[in-house]
């Protein structure tokens, strides 16, 4: 018997746990909160490897090219501190999480972390000069509803049109959750999701996110390694680069590498005869520090919004309706 078969009895009692959620969420013991400025949420309905991050790189991109001003507020997960705090770039995962500090160092916004986003937000607004005008962008927001936002951008794949609940499948929601959204972005090369959400009845706008995988120039075998939500996915795009993959290791989303890991792949990549260790800019942050004797490379997930001007004009103008 599959694992999927032995968790399925217990799907309805996560759906029952979301019932009572909705219900706390209506009733006001779980009361909603506001910050003073707008808030862009990023988020999806299943458990990770959905391309959050490099959209709310891209988004903070397009936004401050537009003058803009725009921070982050995400929940800083992996980190070691709990109270709200301000990301350094120069700083470690441990201390913020390695999507906070991939974020602040590609978009180059202030990103603040807390395990209530609410908390984060009002340390941004208030190192925010008096009388300035800011843009947060929720990472990974979907589900933490006790922050009030003004934008609920969906990411939404062919998978998850076919997946299910938690624990038997990978959706935290149900797909009618999608009601919430204001925006939902998929994947350009999978036009048959916008052709189901058109068929379920969906009028809102529906972004198609391109995604390029950057990788290093290459002329030996690899051992690729990774730990993320969906590994699959990565080692399937460097097959689809030509990249020659000797061997293939995958560790637990956010696994905190140490030492000792590094030592263990250095020894696979000789064993199978690659000489190059390569892995995720996610993970690659969770390795500084570490000393290796065969080179690591890293590969960068990167998201281009297709008719992106229209994208942003149109966020814009929902921020900031005219009079």
């Amino acid at each position: 018997m599959s694992l999927r078969s032995l968790l399925t009895p217990l799907t309805p009692l996560y759906r029952i746990g979301l019932a009572l959620r909705e219900h706390r969420l209506a009733a006001g013991p779980e009361p909603i909160r506001r910050l003073r400025f707008p808030v862009i949420s990023i988020g999806n309905l299943s458990t990770g490897g959905a391309g959050k991050t490099p959209l709310t790189i891209a988004l903070a991109q397009a936004l401050t090219a537009r003058g803009v001003s725009v921070d982050v507020l995400s929940r800083g997960y992996g980190r070691t501190g709990k109270a709200a705090a301000r990301v350094r770039p120069d700083a470690t995962a441990d201390l913020f999480g390695d999507e906070p500090l991939l974020i602040s160092r590609h978009a180059g916004i202030p990103v603040y972390v807390a395990p209530q986003r609410y908390q984060a937000g009002l340390l941004a607004e208030s190192e925010a000069a008096p009388a300035s005008s800011t843009v947060h962008l929720l990472d990974d927001g979907f589900q933490h509803r006790q922050l009030h936002r003004d934008v609920n951008i969906l990411l939404l794949s062919a998978r998850d049109l076919r997946d299910s609940l938690l624990p038997a499948g990978n959706l935290r929601e149900p797909l009618h959750a999608t009601v919430r959204a204001h925006v939902i972005a998929i994947a350009a090369d999978e036009p048959e999701v916008e052709s189901e959400l058109r068929k379920g009845g969906w009028l809102g706008p529906v972004w198609r996110l391109r995604r390029h995988m950057d990788i290093p120039p290459v002329d030996a075998p690899v051992l690729a390694f990774c730990g993320i939500a969906r590994p699959q996915q990565f080692f399937d795009g460097l097959r689809k680069a030509s990249v020659d993959t000797a061997r293939t290791r995958a560790f637990p989303d956010h696994h905190r590498y140490t030492p000792a890991d590094l030592d263990r792949l250095t020894t696979q990549a000789t064993r199978c005869g690659a000489s190059v260790l390569l892995t995720t800019e996610k993970d690659a942050v969770r390795l500084e520090g570490f000393k290796s004797s065969l080179p690591v490379i890293t590969a960068a997930l990167r998201t281009e919004i297709e008719d992106e001007s229209q994208a942003i004009k149109w966020l814009i103008a929902r921020l900031h309706p005219p009079a």
